[in-house]
């Protein structure tokens, strides 16, 4: 049985050293105890050297133990922030990503530039996942209408239940892309998809590899096939003005580029990189 701690000071110490031979990222140990705490860092670091009660000790401990096996501390605790909300995640869903916030940033900036401020485009997520690109966007942007796809059941349960918990209103569809919303005429269509190429599985941290789900990772065609899918098929459903906004991998740039200027060639297509200078995004303007 694991020697109890005393103090958040000696339980941080002890952990970041556990992960540490576990060949782990010590830093997980603080978002451990801060969630076991229930404090924000500044409150952690204010209480650093207080009493640590026993239950909370062994709670915190067994999840560290848990880390040390490479499972994201996300799906340990159940949740990640992301744009300063909290959502619910599980093996069902991808842990989104800082860099995606970048995406809501441009999103908001291109949506008040082609429709102004009060306009209520309609937006579509295809993949959501989580529903973190969705469910951000209608907080961000409460006139849009959104409508959010995945071809998970599962995923899309967890979808659900963080626009529950999150107060937005978004309509969800089941299906593989455009599917289930080719019937309409969108103005703004946005995907973070599956893009790793299945080559890379082999030079991926097991962290990610053993634990975050396959279909939310791979796809084929060195990791294009779902844009090319998309590409050929958004032209059927957009509205003109509209555009189109997608995340990619830091190498996919020119060749999603390509994809959507084929596409729609009176098109603006641009490559935008993100906060690391790295080629992240890919938008369509289509204002004919």
């Amino acid at each position: 049985m694991i020697r109890m701690c005393k103090t958040n000071y000696e339980a941080l110490t002890r952990a970041s050293s556990f992960l540490e031979a576990n060949n782990r990222e010590t830093g997980v140990a603080r978002f451990l105890l801060q969630h076991v705490l229930g404090k924000s860092y500044s409150q952690l670091m204010q209480d650093l050297y207080e009493d640590m009660p026993s239950e909370d000790f062994q709670i915190f401990w067994s999840y560290v133990e848990e880390s040390a096996t490479g499972r994201p501390f996300q799906y340990i605790i159940g949740q990640e922030t992301f744009y300063d909300r909290n959502f619910l995640v599980n093996e069902h869903v991808l842990i989104p990503r800082p860099e995606t916030e970048e995406l809501i940033e441009e999103v908001k900036k291109r949506t008040k530039t082609l429709f102004g401020a009060q306009a209520a485009p309609k937006v579509a997520d295809i993949g959501t996942g989580s529903g973190a690109i969705a469910i951000t966007i209608k907080k961000e942007i409460p006139t849009t209408n959104v409508t959010a796809t995945d071809i998970s059941a599962q995923a899309l349960e967890v979808a659900k239940q963080n626009a529950q918990l999150l107060e937005a209103e978004i309509v969800f569809k089941q299906g593989d892309l455009l599917a289930p919303i080719a019937d309409e005429k969108w103005d703004i269509v946005l995907s973070n998809p599956p893009y790793i190429g299945n080559e890379e599985a082999q030079v991926m941290s097991d962290t990610v590899l053993d634990y975050e789900p396959h279909l939310a990772l791979f796809a084929e065609e060195n990791g294009l096939q779902l844009y090319r899918k998309m590409a050929e098929q958004l032209p059927q459903i957009m509205n003109s003005p509209s555009f189109i906004g997608f995340e990619i991998g830091y190498a996919q740039g020119p060749a999603v580029q390509k994809m959507l200027q084929t596409a729609f060639p009176q098109a603006q297509v641009e490559i935008v990189k993100d906060i690391n200078q790295k080629n992240r995004f890919v938008f369509c303007t289509i204002d004919e």
